[in-house]
């Protein structure tokens, strides 16, 4: 079998950040890497599964919505892969920066965190959630749209 695109990005040399990891057609899917990979601190399960609803619920009702594809988590638990369509990359960089100011600051109820919209709604943990939330808006503020590209790549 072939590899698959994401596991031909050399993991030893990323850092936080947003990167666009591949084209699809008309969808492109975005990497919002929030960890350094392999680096012993990830994204505990509970505060990962949190910021996938905040996540989704933002993104799926921005002025963007309709360009949003996709919204989940990486399993290695460093960052969550966005899918967009029909969005310029100063877009979709917008979009991901106004999700994690959202997400920093909300102190609600998760959306669709209960037994009959989630199959896991008890594993939450919206105060870590809003931890890394806060630590990825200051990575997010410091982009650009010109350099959302893998290191290789720019």
């Amino acid at each position: 079998m072939e590899r698959i695109a994401s596991f031909c990005v050399d993991h030893t040399t990323l850092e936080p950040g947003m990167y666009l990891s591949r084209k699809d057609g008309d969808v492109l899917t975005w990497d919002i890497r929030m960890k350094k990979p392999n680096c012993g601190v990830y994204l505990s399960p509970a505060c990962a599964h949190t910021i996938e609803h905040l996540f989704a619920t933002y993104a799926r009702n921005s002025q963007w919505s309709s360009h949003v594809v996709y919204v989940g988590p990486m399993g290695c638990l460093t960052g969550f892969y966005l899918l967009t369509t029909g969005l310029t990359d100063a877009q979709a960089l917008a979009l991901v920066q106004e999700s994690f100011a959202w997400m920093a600051d909300y102190d609600g109820p998760i959306p669709g965190a209960s037994a009959t919209e989630c199959g896991n709604y008890l594993m939450m943990d919206p105060v870590a959630a809003r931890v890394e939330c806060r630590a990825m808006k200051a990575v997010l503020d410091g982009l650009d749209a010109d350099h959302l590209r893998y290191r290789s790549e720019q």
